[in-house]
């Protein structure tokens, strides 16, 4: 394989991969040179093009890895939430109200306690919040933007379930520390390696599917013998991988090298 049609990949998540070459981000096209331009234009598809090159691959046709779908959904709970009601999707209870009209009928819809979050651009748990009460939710709603507004769903732990191409590379439990209800490892969450149920794992690779996504963490959270669909992250952090004793980097580029995604 020659050095012009080695894999090629704009973002840092595949840097320092041997047999896969990476450009780095550079907003100005013309500031590559003409053989990383002409390495991008020829590829088969290009790796890691970050969201705003995805978006113009996808316009020229030109596959992409992640695919484009994968970063179109990226922290955006509303789009998500869309998705998974038009596919049937199981997934708590769901709505977001719009203007201060709509958001004075919150409780028309939800009774307390339940759960508010910050639709667009939040992570690492940050922005989920549990509205036990009128003060709570009157101080969630002096934040500008849409309402997003969920069933609570009494649990101390849910799965996160990695899935790469059409695969499940890593699944593992998140344990909320108490009195916390948030599971996230940000927000002092932690991994437990109990065997994951095989429904679980089965409705993240369907998700993952009907979504269109290919690179993602999704989080399930189980419920009397139901299984729900919190939400993809297309950020997800790579602690579970180190806690598991696998090398991340080493098993993406394995994956891509050997076309396994």
């Amino acid at each position: 394989m020659t050095r012009l049609h080695r894999p090629v990949a704009i973002g840092a998540r595949l840097a320092g991969c041997p047999g896969i070459r990476t450009l780095g981000f550079r907003p100005n096209f013309l500031d590559y040179d003409i053989q990383e331009r002409q390495a991008l234009l020829s590829a088969r598809r290009v790796l890691y093009p970050t969201a705003y090159y995805a978006d113009l691959f996808n316009a020229m046709g030109k596959p992409t890895f992640p695919s484009f779908h994968t970063y179109t959904f990226a922290m955006d709970k509303i789009r998500q939430t869309a998705i998974f009601q038009m596919c049937g999707i199981p997934h708590p209870r769901t709505r977001v109200f719009y203007g201060q009209k709509q958001k004075k009928t919150i409780q028309d819809w939800f009774a307390f306690p339940f759960i508010a979050k910050i639709p667009r651009g939040s992570a690492r748990g940050q922005g989920i919040f549990l509205i036990a009460n009128q003060a709570d939710l009157t101080a969630y709603l002096t934040r500008k933007g849409p309402a997003y507004i969920q069933e609570y769903l009494p649990v101390d732990k849910d799965m996160r379930i990695i899935v790469i191409g059409q695969k499940v590379v890593l699944a593992y439990w998140r344990i909320a520390r108490k009195p916390s209800f948030k599971t996230n490892l940000f927000q002092g969450g932690t991994i437990c390696f109990d065997p994951v149920p095989k429904p679980a794992l089965d409705l993240a690779l369907s998700t993952a599917k009907q979504c269109g996504w290919d690179d993602v963490g999704i989080d399930i959270l189980a419920s009397g013998s139901q299984y729900f669909v919190l939400e993809g992250n297309m950020k997800y952090g790579t602690k579970g991988f180190q806690k598991a004793g696998i090398n991340y980097k080493q098993l993406l580029c394995d994956l891509i090298l050997n076309d396994a995604v």
